[in-house]
């Protein structure tokens, strides 16, 4: 995997590495090993033949030995050059390395083999014996059972390790892309989201001022501003929503949780949406009466009002005039449970999986908002230890959304 820290130097995480050469030590006999950018070794030597098992054991890739200090040397050409390289330790063992890349950039090597090409002889084992602190009739022992590496079985053994490792830069590659968009459109949302929120702040301002300072406009012009401020509040609680959207897609959205009433955030919920209710004619009823006032959370009580809020205009909208909506609050061992209840136009089963995601706008019957109320409900609730779920028995059977919120310590 590949990390990028906030000042943008790259980080490679090679323990991510590790398993698919080791799979590939293992499957093709060859000992493998993992350098930096720096010609520093990683990983490794990955290894699975017995003749490997007893070089491990000798200086030979030690820090210093003769064999670490090759595979460096190998490393370094494949750095400076950007291509593959081949060697041979003691004119027997033969060693390859090519290079691990990212958007065409080398960013470490893969240094493959410690082979011999055709069968060796006592004399071949001897010397490379004395190279790594081994007695050569040990060594001989071990290679007289094994089989030789042809040039022909190298060729395709380079060729699946080469696979292997294209397809896995390429993989990081998209994952970098993705997150390099993902931090882009993180940062868009904040940005715009900020600049947008004190010129509509001032024009309400203006708007309201007007009002109230020249009674004597025009009725038509009166409507004009009434309807005016009413649309920059649209707008101005899209605003809020793309803030709050960025802060959850950052991380940033942050909660004061202390002990709260239940009722008095429901209630405070509640009296927002009234005046909606009441104009399409929509019966709100609110289980138990008291609004579970005697009911206490570790809470946000400002955030939790919005998450209610949110759920009640959402229910307003989307349920016709005459229309019934539903509170309901019950207390459980542990937690407290708020059903929010409508008679509305319900959800088909296929798009319930998606309620909560972001931007996702249902387009019947709403001609506002961003899709993005849900997203950071869920996001709120989850902060506060809690669950949001949504059920509905399809178009025309209204909804129902529940959230369950822990219960604050006796």
């Amino acid at each position: 995997m590949i990390r990028v820290h906030a000042n943008g130097e790259t980080v490679i995480d090679w323990e991510d590495w590790s398993a698919p050469l080791r799979q590939f030590a293992h499957a093709s006999g060859l000992v493998v090993s993992a350098y930096d950018a720096h010609a520093r070794r990683q990983i490794g030597p990955l290894h699975s033949s017995r003749t490997a098992a007893l070089l491990a054991g000798s200086t030979l890739w030690r820090e210093g030995g003769a064999g670490a200090l090759l595979e460096q040397e190998l490393a370094i050409q494949v750095l400076d050059h950007g291509a593959a390289v081949a060697a041979s330790f003691c004119d027997a063992l033969r060693v390859c390395a090519m290079p691990l890349t990212r958007f065409g950039k080398t960013y470490g090597v893969v240094v493959y083999g410690w082979t011999l090409s055709d069968f060796s002889s006592p004399m071949a084992c001897d010397r490379i014996a004395r190279q790594v602190g081994l007695l050569g009739h040990a060594l001989w022992g071990e290679v007289r059972l094994e089989s030789p590496v042809s040039d022909a079985r190298m060729a395709v053994l380079t060729a699946l390790l080469r696979t292997l490792v294209d397809s896995s830069d390429r993989h990081r590659e998209a994952i970098a892309e993705v997150n390099r968009v993902n931090r882009a459109r993180e940062q868009f949302l904040a940005t715009v989201s900020h600049e947008m929120r004190t010129p509509l702040a001032a024009l309400s301002l203006r708007l309201e001022l007007m009002q109230r300072t020249m009674p004597d406009l025009p009725d038509a012009a009166k409507a004009s501003i009434g309807m005016m401020r009413k649309h920059v509040a649209q707008e101005t609680l899209m605003v809020n929503d793309l803030i709050d959207a960025s802060r959850t897609l950052t991380g940033q959205m942050s909660i004061e949780r202390k002990p709260v009433s239940l009722g008095q955030v429901l209630h405070d919920a509640v009296s927002t949406v009234e005046i909606n209710a009441h104009h399409k004619q929509i019966t709100l009823q609110v289980t138990p009466a008291d609004y579970a006032e005697r009911v206490i959370i570790e809470a946000d009580g400002q955030r939790l009002q919005q998450v209610v809020w949110n759920l009640l205009l959402n229910a307003v909208k989307f349920t016709p005039e005459g229309g019934r909506i539903a509170l309901n609050v019950r207390q459980e061992p542990r937690h407290a449970v708020i059903d929010v209840i409508d008679s509305g136009q319900g959800i088909e089963a296929h798009d319930l999986p998606h309620v909560f995601g972001a931007f996702n706008l249902q387009k019947q019957g709403n001609d506002t908002g961003l899709g993005l109320g849900l997203y950071i409900a869920r996001h709120i609730v989850e902060l506060h230890g809690g669950t949001i779920t949504v059920t509905s028995l399809g178009l025309g059977h209204g909804a129902t959304f529940s959230i369950r919120l822990p219960l604050a310590a006796a």
